[in-house]
């Protein structure tokens, strides 16, 4: 059996960096669906499509 490897200090933990979820501009369509897209994803696990609807939202064609 080989040796379990030492390492000489504990590892570093990097903080998460997570920016405000951006929030949907009041009487705007597509903002809401997304909110509403973000929210049903959020209720299931899918976690990608959570992000995915915040990156369409931050970066919305209509510039809010």
């Amino acid at each position: 059996m080989s040796k379990p490897k030492t390492y000489p200090r504990q590892p570093v933990e990097l903080p998460l960096m997570t920016e405000p979820e951006p929030q949907p501009v009041p009487g705007c369509a597509g903002c809401t669906e997304l909110a509403n897209v973000r929210d049903r994803a959020r209720a299931g696990g899918d976690m990608t499509t959570v992000t995915d609807a915040n990156v369409l939202m931050a970066r919305h064609p209509e510039g809010h």
